[in-house]
């Protein structure tokens, strides 16, 4: 019991520093593509060496649901940890949106922000695509993000091993590149809920209406991922 409470802390923890600094970049940076696709995977590579290391670092609903398909964890596991990763989300925007009530992020880019209904708080939505195309770009995201991490976490080498917060920070980074443009990135249902619901004032509630994309892409992806990993090394186990 000690250890699965240490497991699911350590989520937690982990999901809070994703989420904090992930959305709180995107925040003050009005989403600057570099800077909030550096933060967000600049933040798994400190959760991964800091606080998340009892759990493996999933802080993710997504990666969680991967590793229960493979088989490296049950379902009870799988359970925990995804609740303790969406606690971890809405601590972390919780603490975002009291920043905001204090002055925080207020003045940026000229123009005066005083209120919660002033932001987004990174939340996920369509943007121009209908539900459709963000659905597959989420799908598609994930997918490579899951990949990444199945390959470094399974590699027979173990300097690959070793590193492979470092490889799968890269991986976060390198599909937000892209994302944020289209869809601000999910990849990760947990990053997605607890900033939708905190920023239903400022998208006259779409975010919520649209959330449930930023669930099922996700863990879609990340099944067929696992499928993916599953076929091309089925002869190398």
């Amino acid at each position: 019991m000690k250890t699965l409470t240490r497991q699911y802390v350590s989520e937690i923890a982990g999901t809070f520093i994703l989420v904090f600094f992930g959305c709180g970049t995107a925040m003050a940076t009005g989403a600057n593509i570099v800077a909030t696709s550096l933060a967000f995977g600049l933040s798994i590579i400190i959760a991964a060496y800091s606080v998340s290391q009892e759990s493996g670092c999933h802080l993710n609903p997504a990666v969680s649901f991967a590793m229960l398909v493979d088989g490296k964890i049950k379902m009870k596991d799988f359970i925990g940890y995804t609740v303790s990763q969406i606690a971890g989300s809405f601590i972390a925007t919780a603490v975002l949106a009291v920043i905001v009530k204090c002055g925080g992020f207020s003045n940026f880019y000229g123009v005066e922000k005083n209120d919660i209904k002033d932001y987004s708080f990174g939340a996920n939505g369509f943007g121009n695509l209908n539900f459709f195309g963000a659905l597959i770009v989420e799908i598609v995201l994930t997918f490579v993000f899951i990949t990444v991490i199945l390959c470094v976490t399974k590699s027979k080498d173990s300097s690959v091993r070793k590193n492979a917060p470092v490889f799968i920070g890269i991986a976060l980074t390198f599909v937000h590149l892209i994302g944020i443009n289209l869809t601000g990135t999910s990849v990760n249902p947990a990053r997605s809920i607890a900033p939708a619901f905190f920023a239903i004032a400022n998208t006259d509630g779409s975010s919520i209406a649209q959330l449930w994309v930023f669930i099922v892409a996700p863990m879609a992806g990340a099944f067929l991922a696992v499928a993916a990993n599953s076929f091309f090394n089925q002869n190398n186990d």
